[in-house]
């Protein structure tokens, strides 16, 4: 079933990339947005939704020096996120702090709380610990992953472990499991891989050309979603994952994108350069089953 293109806007001054709900914010339903423009200086603005839903607020802006590619919001600290971003020349990633005050500042600034420095190729991600309060976090890049400890209070971040996945896979990205804080899934041109923290090595993997995008179900245990160019969405188990156990037919040009709801287990959020974002229901009952419903359609201009 297809619905309208009715919604909540929001106008940026540049384009963007990446948006992150901040987790960490329990009063309201706020959202970090990154620039992406290459000759100008660069915000992260701070939304929050009206307490009617009718329109989004923004809390505050701040100016960021680089292109941001990658944003992600702190779990358990509402004022910090991360940032991966390009100077041009070169990739960076790096920790921000916003002011407690900023709301009575006239040009409030971010604060840098820590560089991911040990990287030498192009940096595509930081990851968060999935749930609760824990100074730990991952980066990757296209070759290795790290493994990091930060410490906010002496603004520093360190690394603890790290690992190659070799030169002939490209890492674009990853997701950290919540069920299990030792386990990360790392997508590739050729495969999704799974880590373990522990050793720092990888343990198993899915051999699948071209996967965009994967994400955890935080509701259902061995459970991952991931999103390919061309053969859509795959719901798998990864207790028998020689085949996925739902087959989604995605979008009509690649799928990039694909996130699961928090809260209410079954729905999939997916983004594909078709212009679409689609919602997805694949309730855990319909597991066999390999054309779940897709809910509705939200065509979004470009």
């Amino acid at each position: 079933m297809q619905g309208g293109s009715s919604g909540i806007g929001y106008g940026l001054k540049y384009q963007a990339r990446c948006i992150s709900d901040v987790k960490a914010d329990t009063d309201y339903t706020s959202f970090l947005t990154g620039t992406l423009s290459l000759k100008e200086e660069n915000e992260v603005h701070l939304l929050r939704l009206s307490s009617g839903g009718s329109e989004l607020i923004c809390e505050g802006l701040f100016s960021h020096p680089n292109e941001i590619w990658d944003l992600a919001s702190c779990p358990f600290d509402q004022r910090i996120f991360s940032t991966v971003f390009s100077t041009g020349e070169s990739f960076g990633a790096a920790i921000w702090q916003i002011p407690e005050l900023y709301g009575q500042l006239n040009s409030p600034q971010l604060e840098r709380v820590a560089s991911l420095d040990a990287h030498v190729g192009k940096i595509n991600c930081v990851l968060w610990w999935p749930s609760g309060r824990c100074d730990k976090l991952i980066s990757m890049d296209e070759q290795n992953i790290f493994l990091w400890s930060l410490a906010c209070s002496n603004k520093s971040a360190e690394v603890l472990s790290k690992d190659s996945a070799g030169m002939l896979h490209s890492l674009s990205g990853g997701a950290w499991d919540p069920h299990d804080v030792n386990a990360v899934a790392a997508t590739g041109e050729s495969s999704v891989q799974f880590w373990d923290l522990r050793t720092m090595k990888k343990v198993n993997s899915i051999e699948r050309a071209h996967v965009r995008g994967v994400d955890y179900n935080p509701k259902r245990e061995h459970i991952l979603i991931t999103a390919e160019d061309e053969s859509g969405i795959h719901v798998w188990d990864l207790r028998k994952a020689k085949a996925p156990v739902q087959e989604l037919p995605g979008h009509t040009h690649w799928t990039w994108a694909v996130k699961c709801n928090p809260e209410y287990d079954g729905l999939i959020l997916s983004a594909g350069t078709d212009s679409a974002v689609n919602l997805w229901y694949a309730a855990a009952s319909s597991t066999n089953e390999k054309t779940p419903e897709s809910l509705w359609v939200q065509h979004v201009s470009v």
